[in-house]
């Protein structure tokens, strides 16, 4: 056996867990780590928009902080102004971290509001710093509530008080990787195509009416971007509309003298691009398409899940008489019909400006081919901010209105196809009910499927499921389906995606550097009581000595 004074005493393992609890206080605890996605970053027709950079590596403050440079600026969605925006660009931030509500709140009013009406404009410029937004959970709130009362502390009135909370306070230090974004290689836009002929001698001259929705989805991260509203609700209808219309010209007694052609685009957000590359590849590219012959209308369908009014949005007003202008007289007569009584419709007409980069509304892209074409929304302006908003999301979605407005919209097209139901006693005669109703299970099915996933036009690939499960529907409804595969131009790309949309972000818990500076203090007046106390034992142990003798000898 050792000698029983090598072994650690009873105290030992209470010492080493003293000295380790100081060592995680002074050195912070464990990183706590959680998903943050990143602004916006892309290019459109030579233009530089959203957030630039990607790494952050500073130390967390909120917007309570008089001095904000070179730290990572935490905010909420719910404290949002465009005068605390303006502060943040005017300072040299490191980075912004944003604090999104895990669901949307059922009043979009105050700083939440503004938040969606100025969305767009924080991507409009590009951000010299990193801005990325991450899901509100207990943790982050914690965090964030911390970083706030030390910011509150250094902008107290009191010195005393201001470095009170410099010392006592913690703060966190925010990290990401140190990757750099770059351009996402050889990305596409797809857009799908399939067709209903109608019946007669030569169904290539027969007029078409072509029904046009786009798939993808926009906000300000694109991770985030769930576009229920805006386009899910346009998708929805246009999905159950192939079903609806494909039911009728199965049979041939049913068959309308009208050619349908459905086109599922992509792009929307950015520019109709994806309508745009359809249309040049039908009219500059093909001789035989259907689009080179007798057209009626091209009807685009854009945000119809809310509000209790249909807008039609057209470029020029339609010439009586036409096809078009039998759609909108057609359209009218169903918002006024007992099913649909208290829907508000209204013709607005919007010439298209050449001289703004960015179109308003889809139809205009089929307008500037001279082809006939509206939108039909329940939003009256193309600026309404939740047409690009990350809080457009499924809860926000009213099913009975998506419902009433397909009910509507089908009607009116079919009695633009069947002329004769409109003679007569026959002109309140309803076509979609019983075995053709809307089915409003099957709308909400697929909205919810929809909004469950991001559809940012950087995220849709070939094999996305989006693209995949729609192609799967139109083979099934419809004939002539195909899939349109736009590239970019290598030289001169009309549109550049990047990648690192999606990031993990650490925070440690630090001490400010006056915390350092305060503990050598400390350590200092520690080390010379140490010292004088050692210095002055010689005389302290004689005079103890010699106080034990006198004691020994009575």
């Amino acid at each position: 056996m050792g000698d029983s004074s090598t072994q650690p005493g009873p105290g030992a393992p209470r010492i080493m867990e003293a000295i380790l609890l100081l060592a995680l206080f002074l050195c912070g605890i464990p990183a706590m780590e959680f998903p943050v996605y990143r602004m916006q970053q892309y290019s459109l027709e030579g233009h530089t928009h959203g957030c630039k950079s990607v790494q952050v590596n500073a130390e967390s403050r909120t917007l309570e902080a008089e001095i904000l440079s070179r730290r990572c600026v935490l905010m909420r969605i719910t404290e949002f102004s465009v005068e605390r925006w303006s502060r943040v660009l005017a300072q040299s931030v490191a980075a912004v971290l944003i604090l999104v509500p895990p669901e949307s709140p059922a009043e979009l009013q105050g700083p939440v509001q503004e938040f969606v009406e100025r969305e767009m404009e924080i991507l409009r410029n590009e951000t010299l710093f990193p801005v990325y937004f991450a899901i509100e959970n207990a943790a982050l709130l914690d965090m964030y509530g911390e970083t706030r009362s030390v910011s509150h502390s250094l902008t107290s009135a009191s010195a005393w008080e201001v470095l009170f909370g410099m010392v006592m306070g913690s703060g966190f230090q925010m990290t990401t990787s140190e990757v750099q974004s770059k351009p996402i290689v050889h990305p596409v836009i797809i857009t799908l195509e399939g067709q209903l002929m109608g019946r007669g001698g030569d169904a290539a001259e027969l007029p078409s009416v072509v029904i046009v929705a786009h798939y993808d989805s926009f906000g300000a991260a694109p991770y985030l971007a769930y576009g229920a509203d805006s386009n899910g609700s346009g998708v929805s209808m246009f999905l159950e509309m192939i079903r609806l219309f494909h039911q009728l010209y199965s049979d041939w007694r049913t068959q309308p003298r009208y050619n349908m052609v459905f086109a599922l685009t992509g792009g929307g957000k950015f520019n109709y691009h994806g309508s745009k590359r359809w249309l040049e590849e039908h009219l500059d590219h093909s001789e035989t398409s259907v689009l080179h012959e007798n057209v009626a209308f091209v009807l685009c369908l854009d945000t119809l899940a809310n509000g209790d009014a249909l807008h039609l949005h057209v470029s020029r007003p339609p010439p009586e008489g036409s096809a078009q202008w039998e759609f909108l007289r057609q359209l009218q007569l169903a918002t006024q019909s007992p099913p649909s009584r208290g829907l508000n419709f209204s013709l607005i007409h919007k010439k298209i400006n050449l001289g703004e980069n960015f179109l308003a509304w889809e139809h205009e892209q089929f307008s500037l081919r001279r082809l006939p074409a509206f939108t039909v929304s329940h939003l009256r302006n193309h600026k309404s901010g939740m047409r690009k908003s990350i809080l457009d999301t499924r809860p926000r979605v009213d099913m009975r209105r998506l419902r009433r407005n397909t009910e509507v919209l089908c009607e009116a097209l079919a009695r633009v196809l069947y002329p004769d139901t409109t003679k007569g006693n026959l002109q309140n005669l309803q076509i979609f009910k019983g075995a053709l109703r809307v089915d409003e299970e099957r709308l909400s099915a697929t909205l919810n499927w929809l909004a469950s996933q991001p559809r940012s036009a950087q995220l849709i690939d070939r094999t996305h499921p989006v693209l995949s499960t729609a192609e799967h529907l139109f083979k099934r409804h419809l004939k002539d389906v195909r899939r349109h595969v736009f590239k970019a131009d290598e030289r001169h790309p009309e549109f550049v995606f990047y990648d690192q949309m999606k990031q993990t972000m650490t925070s440690h818990r630090v001490k400010p550097a006056v915390f350092d500076l305060f503990m050598a203090v400390i350590i200092a007046a520690y080390l010379g009581v140490i010292h004088k106390a050692v210095q002055n034992s010689g005389p302290a142990y004689n005079r103890f000595v010699l106080l034990i003798t006198k004691q020994k000898r009575r």
